[in-house]
């Protein structure tokens, strides 16, 4: 093959790759809004519920205890299915939700605080609360993606895969023990 024959194909085995590969980004971006977006439905939901039937509002000046609340039950949901479903990591479960427990020790004061002093100056507690769920969607995205999954997003996969390997070999094992001992038994009848 020529020079140029070789150089044509790797370009165009190179398209087909980042082409897949940003397919899939682009998939998991998708997934990530859709679970987000499910996430913010709870946090919506929990926050009305707070501020309607509890009366944690401005009123009370407990906006930012149901803000908080309504955070918290939404991180939990989004964490849970985001790991699991768009990033499919096999990552240590407790390490990378302390990560995220990171991010919303900053995050969580920020928007309470934020909270407070906006819904202070008069401003509506829906619109403060759709303001923070749309920053927090953007930077929670790019903080898992490039800090929390990094290096194990899709080892889910590969990680379901090995355990099947080792009990194939567990039972390979246990034949050959299972021989050895014939072995050893019709040598002891000897």
């Amino acid at each position: 093959m020529t020079f140029l024959k070789k150089q044509t194909i790797m370009y165009l085995l190179t398209e087909v790759i980042m082409e897949k590969e940003e397919k899939q980004e682009l998939l998991r971006t998708l997934k990530f809004t859709l679970f987000s977006v499910s996430a913010g439905v709870i946090q919506i939901l929990s926050y009305t519920l707070m501020v309607e039937v509890f009366h944690w509002d401005n009123e009370h000046k407990l906006t930012w205890l149901s803000n908080l609340i309504s955070l918290i039950l939404s991180v939990i949901w989004n964490f849970t299915f985001n790991r699991k479903f768009t990033f499919k990591s096999a990552a240590n479960v407790p390490i990378a939700m302390l990560k995220v427990a990171a991010f919303y020790a900053v995050f969580s004061p920020v928007s309470a605080l934020c909270t407070e002093f906006l819904s202070g100056k008069g401003w509506n507690e829906y619109l403060i609360e759709a303001i923070f769920m749309v920053l927090n969607l953007v930077l929670e995205y790019f903080y898992q993606r490039f800090f929390v999954f990094k290096g194990s997003i899709d080892t889910a996969e590969k990680h379901r895969e090995e355990p099947q390997e080792e009990s194939t070999e567990q039972e390979e094992s246990s034949e050959q023990t299972d021989a050895e001992k014939t072995v050893e038994t019709d040598s002891e009848d000897k």
